[in-house]
């Protein structure tokens, strides 16, 4: 489709003020940026008054399910939630089963990701076998499939020697390793945060500490060989100031993501045990919601990822420590952004499209998309003036356990366009 987008504003990772012009697309491409540009025949022409014009978004940290959990999630649905919240390229965790442990699985997932996503959907991979901490993991045939990220996430690689041995291996091959950082002694059932929040609600939380403790560990790991690491959702204030002090002294490679969620929500909205605000990390204080948006904006966080983590609403509507942890959020995150940050001027599209477009497909070494003239066509229209309610109708994911729930927040994405395809079209 060719396609003329008039009267835009241009968000850019590099320039906090939008630029206005209009944006010619054809057979995909983006031919020409300026004022006043003429369509040409058979060019369907849309008025981006209201709207910003800015690349795809990247999450480089979603659950897909499958195989294994395909009641909770699938690669299909998975991805068509990607596009309804205006993200075009996901990283898949490997905790599923079986793990993504060995080239076999990886080709399967991949296999399936080609048939059934519009989007282009890539795989971590796990660091040991079957994600049990003991074994390493088949990790240069999943290399040779293209894996960059191993990952045990959904638990810590316990075994301070086994990670350290497989930093040792495959960092030499270009690979890098995320972590999920928990103690699970100290972590105990994982149900809340320790604090305030779990003494009046009568359950066992689970201290920072727990987190932080890995945090430095996996980061002291990564210094001692020379590895890449990196630190995914960090939901505590000592957790973030950690990766700020490694990251100043300039001697290890450290990127660190923070979640929508660890930034919005905080301990005190659980209210009387409400399971849609179960997750792990927990949500945390108030004061450690600040400290996390201070290093989102100070750049000790390098991106932003939804750890999106459907379950059925059976699961989630067991008891508080029963029910599982996690939160969806590709159908939410970005029309979430807008609402509690660049709506009220936390931060501006810039924040946006470097953290949630280009710094996570550069830490996974894919082209960052642009608004410039012979660019490919990777972007998305968002429309200050919208609203959007996230009914269970509207969202795309097969599962809907958020807090969003048929609440309704400033903001909606119009539009998605990867090369000559309208994913999705609101206007």
């Amino acid at each position: 489709m060719n396609l003329l987008i008039q009267n835009a504003r241009i968000a850019t990772e590099d320039n906090p003020k939008l630029l206005a012009g209009d944006v010619l697309i054809e057979d995909g491409i983006i031919r020409k940026i300026g004022m006043g540009i003429k369509a040409s025949e058979g060019c369907r022409v849309i008025d981006a008054k209201e709207r910003i014009l800015m690349p795809g978004m990247f999450d480089a940290h979603v659950h897909f399910r499958e195989p294994g959990f395909e009641a909770k999630e699938n690669i299909a649905t998975g991805s068509e939630a990607a596009i309804n919240g205006g993200i075009t390229g996901v990283v898949m965790m490997p905790n599923t089963v079986p793990a993504i442990d060995s080239a076999t699985v990886v080709g399967q997932v991949l296999a399936t990701a080609a048939k059934n996503s519009r989007i282009p959907v890539y795989t971590s991979g796990c660091v040991t076998m079957g994600r049990k901490g003991k074994e390493l993991a088949g990790i240069d045939g999943m290399r040779a499939l293209g894996v960059k990220m191993l990952t045990d996430d959904g638990d810590t690689t316990a075994d301070a020697a086994v990670l350290f041995r497989a930093m040792q291996y495959a960092g030499e091959m270009g690979m890098f390793f995320a972590s999920h950082c928990e103690v699970p002694e100290l972590a105990g059932p994982r149900a809340l945060n320790e604090g305030a929040m779990s003494y009046r609600l009568g359950i066992q939380g689970s201290p920072a500490c727990a987190e932080e403790i890995i945090i430095d560990r996996d980061i002291r790991l990564a210094h001692a060989t020379g590895a890449h690491i990196h630190i995914q959702h960090v939901s505590s204030k000592i957790g973030m100031e950690t990766i700020r002090w490694w990251k100043q002294r300039g001697d290890v490679k450290v990127t660190a993501e923070v979640a929508p969620h660890h930034l919005i929500f905080c301990e005190d909205d659980i209210g009387d045990y409400d399971t849609h605000y179960k997750m792990n990390p927990p949500l945390r204080t108030k004061a450690d919601n600040a400290a996390l948006l201070e290093g989102l904006i100070d750049g000790t966080f390098d991106l932003i990822a939804t750890d999106h983590a459907p379950h059925t609403p059976f699961e989630k509507s067991l008891d508080f420590v029963s029910a599982p942890n996690g939160i969806t959020g590709l159908d939410s995150a970005l029309v979430s952004l807008y609402h509690y940050f660049v709506a009220t001027g936390a931060f501006g599209w810039d924040l946006i499209v470097k953290r949630f477009a280009a710094e996570p497909r550069r830490m996974m070494g894919l082209p960052v998309p642009a608004i410039k003239e012979g660019s490919a066509a990777d972007l998305l229209l968002f429309n200050t003036s919208g609203e959007t309610t996230f009914t269970r109708e509207f969202m795309k994911s097969k599962s809907q356990n958020t807090p969003f729930l048929d609440k309704t927040l400033k903001g909606s994405v119009d539009l998605v366009m990867l090369g000559e395809d309208v994913l999705l079209d609101r206007i």
